[in-house]
């Protein structure tokens, strides 16, 4: 977890981890967006061949990031699974991995566009959005009428700043007073530009925590690319 940064959303501060998770002490939870388990193998199959480990890396840096937080709550914010197929095609050592993860914690799994009916047989239980706190819990940004607060997924955002002359691109969480939307976790997601036409309207004067190499970096609007 950040030992510098901090995430302050709807009176509760939250923990940016550089692999993408996010931690809420208040609540003893953590979150985890967007990993696309399996999406490896979807690739083979439509003839993308890629090294088929990405659910273990994933699975991996998720166990890495349960034991630094110690969570008593974990929490899927959707399309955790690539596609309806995932489960069959999980290797069964990543599959108990993922089953001793979801063991370790009480363990929600929000559905997603990519992933709307989850694996009943892997831990947890199964719903479309939930409260945490004064915050809604869903996988894509929704509506916010006054007082409301969101955390979402689904469109795993990237920023680029300029540093020492250098333009660095980086995935990151990005909030203002009312939503934040976190990275993507999986190791094949790929980044949307904060700047795209897909976060139109959704932020008013907000802030990006990049997640570098070795530390969170935030950054205010004027300094996004």
């Amino acid at each position: 977890m950040s030992r510098s940064q901090r995430i302050s959303l709807g009176g509760m501060d939250f923990i940016p981890d550089l692999s993408g998770a996010l931690f809420a002490p208040e609540m003893k939870a953590l979150l985890v967006a967007d990993l696309h388990l399996e999406k490896g193998t979807s690739l083979a199959r439509r003839g993308v061949h890629l090294p088929p480990y990405d659910t273990r890396e994933s699975l991996l840096q998720l166990r890495a990031a349960m034991i630094e937080a110690r969570p008593e709550r974990l929490i899927f914010l959707g399309d955790s699974f690539h596609d309806g197929g995932a489960r069959e095609r999980i290797d069964q050592s990543d599959l108990a991995l993922l089953r001793a993860i979801t063991s370790s914690a009480d363990t929600i799994w929000i559905t997603g566009n990519h992933d709307p009916a989850p694996p009943k047989d892997i831990g947890g239980i199964i719903i479309e959005e939930m409260a945490l706190g004064p915050i809604t819990l869903r996988h894509q940004p929704s509506s916010l009428g006054d007082g409301m607060f969101e955390i979402a997924g689904h469109l795993h955002p990237a920023a680029a700043v300029e540093a020492r002359g250098q333009r660095i691109r980086c995935r990151c969480f990005i909030a203002d007073e009312r939503r934040m939307i976190m990275p993507a976790f999986g190791s094949y997601t790929g980044a949307l530009s904060v700047r795209s036409d897909a976060f139109a309207g959704l932020f008013g004067d907000f802030h990006v925590w990049m997640l570098g190499g070795k530390a969170v970096h935030r950054f205010p609007a004027s300094h996004v690319r």
